[in-house]
Parts: structure tokens; C-alpha cells; sequence
């Protein structure tokens, strides 16, 4: 159960990010944050309101709450730090986040066995040889390494927090309809900021309608990929989960292959190839 639902996880969030990267090639990133995410509060609070999920409000919110808070910067440092590149170097440096969520698992006593630590260990290095690490001849801007290492520890960090923010499905959708609305006010007022100080908010033609769809994809796949997320820390091993959740990026690698017609490097295909060998160690241990 744990292991299926953290690789739904992954494939959500791994087209989530494929779709995100593709529409901030048309509009602002934050713009494409606020937009998609506000489209994904709206469906949350119909399901809340359907399911009289309100009754379920209590102090785990406040994890919500926090979550919703950490995500957009994460998001947003990470676009940026993409944007700063080389994107073989980001998105690997990028799947440190992983290591918020275990380290919380084993300060709560969660103690991974021999084979699945071995799992750990192989999933981990594949998903960032997966990312294309570039080892010689890319210059890398410090403040992409920090972008990229801030982004790793907010999104390491929803994963805690959401886990924490309910403890059953009609609790769940209450805690991510307080997740995404809180990102949504947090990302418009950094919208009207930033607008104010003279950056466009919408590409030089105007809003496009047409990716209207897209961006309810990207902002519904997120979500469904946190509430899938928590349930899976939350009846298994918060390490198991949070490794094999971290496959994301070999998801985006493969959708930009099979979709955009991009190569694979040699070491992108032996790091889904590792990514896979260590998903089957940590779901038989």
C-alpha cells in the first residue's frame, strides 16, 4: 500500500513538474503558481464543502497552514535556480529533499532494514544520475547552488508538514484545500508585489486561455500527489515513502523523451534503470 501510493506520488508530481516547466515557457512562473494552484484550492474547497470536511478543523491545520507557506518558495526557487542552470546540476541537487522526510522517519524511531536501506541508497543515486548530473565543464552560479539547496529543504519540509496535518481523508482534503489556499494568497500577494515594482505578470500578448487546462492539470496533479503522499507516510515507513516518492524526476525525464522527443544521456538511462532496481528493494524489504 505505502510503496503504490508513494510511486503514485512520484508520477503526479514528476508530470506536475513536466507541465509547470512547459507553461513557464509562456508565462511567468509565479504567475503559473498562483494560477494553477488557485484552480486546484477551488475543486478542494467544493470537495470540503461536499464532505462537511470543516469539522475537521482543529491545531493540525497549523501544519497546513506552514505547508502552505514553504511550498511556493520552494517552487519558486527552484524555477529560478533552473533558470540560473545548468539544469544538470539543479534538478539532482535538487533531490536532497528527500533527506528532511527521513531524517524526521528516524528521529521518530523508524528504523529501515538492511535491504531497505540498500534500497535507499540505489533509488537515491538514480534519481540523481537520472537528473543528468553534469560532473566537467558547466559553470554554476553560486546562488543557483543556493536557490537549489533552499528549494530541496522546502519541499523536504511540506512532505513533514503535510503528513502531520491530518489524520483522515476528509481531514486530508480540509488540510490541503488550507495548504493550497494559503499558497495562493501567499503567491498573489508576491504577484501584486512584484507587478507593482514593474515585472509583467502575463507574457507580452496576454493571458492564454487555451493553457487553461494545463495549468488545472499541473495545479490538480500537485495536490493529488501531496494528499497521496501523506496518506502513504502515514500507514508506512515515512523513509520507504519519502524515497520512493523522490522518483519524480525520472518521471519528468521520461514524459520530455516520450512528449518533447528529447535523448536520454547514457547516465539518465542507468539512473532510472538504478531508480527502478532500488524502488523494487525498498517495496520487497
Amino acid at each position: 500500500m505505502t510503496a503504490l501510493l508513494a510511486l503514485a506520488t512520484s508520477l503526479l508530481w514528476g508530470l506536475a513538474d513536466f507541465g509547470g516547466g512547459l507553461l513557464t515557457r509562456r508565462c511567468p512562473a509565479l504567475t503559473v503558481v498562483v494560477v494553477s494552484q488557485g484552480i486546484a484550492a477551488a475543486v478542494l474547497g467544493a470537495i470540503v464543502v461536499a464532505t462537511g470536511g470543516w469539522s475537521e478543523g482543529g491545531p493540525r491545520l497549523w501544519f497546513a497552514l506552514a505547508a502552505g507557506l514553504v511550498g511556493p518558495v520552494a517552487l519558486l526557487s527552484f524555477y529560478k535556480a533552473l533558470a540560473l542552470g545548468p539544469m544538470g546540476v539543479v534538478s539532482p541537487l535538487a533531490t536532497l529533499s528527500v533527506a528532511v522526510p527521513i531524517g524526521v522517519g528516524i528521529f521518530l524511531g523508524e528504523r529501515p532494514g538492511p535491504v531497505q536501506v540498500a534500497g535507499i541508497a540505489v533509488a537515491v543515486t538514480g534519481v540523481v544520475l537520472a537528473g543528468g548530473p553534469q560532473l566537467r565543464g558547466a559553470p554554476v552560479q553560486r546562488r543557483a547552488i543556493l536557490l537549489t539547496l533552499v528549494s530541496a529543504a522546502g519541499f523536504g519540509t511540506v512532505f513533514a508538514l503535510i503528513t502531520e496535518a491530518s489524520t483522515d481523508v476528509t481531514g486530508l482534503f480540509l488540510a490541503l484545500f488550507v495548504q493550497r489556499l494559503t499558497s495562493v494568497l501567499a503567491g498573489g500577494a508576491g504577484l501584486y508585489v512584484s507587478a507593482r515594482r514593474g515585472t509583467a505578470a502575463l507574457p507580452g500578448t496576454g493571458f492564454a486561455w487555451a493553457t487553461l487546462p494545463a495549468l488545472a492539470f499541473v495545479g490538480l496533479a500537485d495536490v493529488a500527489a501531496n494528499g497521496t503522499y501523506a496518506v502513504a507516510a502515514q500507514h508506512g515507513p515515512v523513509t520507504v515513502a519519502a524515497v520512493l516518492a523522490s522518483l519524480y524526476p525520472v518521471v519528468t525525464a521520461l514524459s520530455a523523451r516520450g512528449l518533447l522527443g528529447e535523448r536520454l544521456r547514457a547516465v539518465q538511462a542507468a539512473g532510472a534503470g538504478l531508480a527502478l532496481v532500488g524502488t523494487v528493494l525498498l517495496a520487497t524489504g
